[in-house]
């Protein structure tokens, strides 16, 4: 497991955002201004949680977060999102096909 230099306080998560796709299924490719922000990523630390509440997520979790959620930075030489735990929408939950 990597450390960063960064520890996500109380309920803060750092989240590494998925690709965005360069290409449209029909292969067309997509230029940068084009280009959809994504919405899913990894977890790559977790804050503490606050006195009462316990966070939910865990490092590895992949999660869907809205559009314009977290504060974009770079840490370790990974372009990254730090947010609140609540700008966390849901996990996703691998499927049975992902795992064969």
């Amino acid at each position: 497991m990597h450390k960063f230099r960064i520890q996500p306080l109380a309920d803060r998560v750092l989240v590494k955002a998925d690709i965005a796709k360069e290409k449209s299924k029909g292969g067309i490719i997509i230029p940068d201004n084009a280009k959809e922000k994504p919405q899913k990523g990894i977890i790559l630390a977790v804050g503490k949680g606050k006195k009462d509440e316990p966070m939910t997520v865990k490092v590895g979790d992949v999660v869907l977060y809205g559009k314009y959620s977290g504060t974009e930075i770079t840490v370790d030489d990974i372009d990254a999102l730090i947010m609140k735990e609540s700008d966390i929408l849901g996990i996703i939950q691998p499927t049975t096909l992902e795992l064969i």
